[in-house]
C-alpha cells in the first residue's frame, strides 16, 4: 500500500519560507519519480514541481520556478519542497505524489493521470 504522510506547512507572511517534507512508504521509493502538487480553495488540482528517482532531473511550474526547490533523500524514503519568496497565491494544501509506475521518464508528465496521491496533505497559507 502507498502510504505519503506530508508535513511542514503552516502560516507564513508573504515573502517567508517553509520547508515541506514527504515521507514514503508501501513501495521502493528510489525507483520512482517524486511529484508535489498543491489545490487552492475552490480550485483544481496543481502540478507544481517533479524530481527523478535519483534526484538529479527536476522540472517546476513556472509559478513557482525560481522560488521552490524540490529535493529527495533516497535513504531516509523522504522528499522535500522549499518554499521561498512565498506569495499569497502560494495558498494552497500541498500534497507529494508518486509517479504511475516505476523508473520511465516523468520529465514532461505533469497530468493528473501521471501520478497517484496518497496522502492528506499539509496546509500552507501565506497572509500578512
Amino acid at each position: 500500500e502507498v502510504r505519503l504522510v506530508e508535513s511542514g506547512g503552516g502560516l507564513v507572511q508573504p515573502g517567508g519560507s517553509l520547508r515541506l517534507s514527504c515521507s514514503a512508504s508501501g513501495f521502493t521509493f528510489s525507483n520512482y519519480w517524486m511529484y508535489w502538487v498543491r489545490q487552492a480553495p475552490g480550485k483544481g488540482v496543481e502540478w507544481v514541481s517533479t524530481i527523478n528517482f535519483n534526484g538529479r532531473t527536476t522540472y517546476y511550474a513556472d509559478s513557482v520556478k525560481g522560488r521552490f526547490l524540490i529535493s529527495r533523500d533516497n535513504a531516509k524514503n523522504t522528499l522535500y519542497l522549499q518554499l521561498n519568496s512565498l506569495k499569497t497565491e502560494d495558498t494552497a494544501m500541498y500534497y507529494c505524489a508518486r509517479a504511475r509506475n516505476p523508473f520511465g521518464n516523468y520529465y514532461a508528465c505533469t497530468a493528473g493521470n501521471c501520478y497517484t496521491m496518497g496522502g492528506q496533505g499539509t496546509q500552507v497559507t501565506v497572509s500578512s
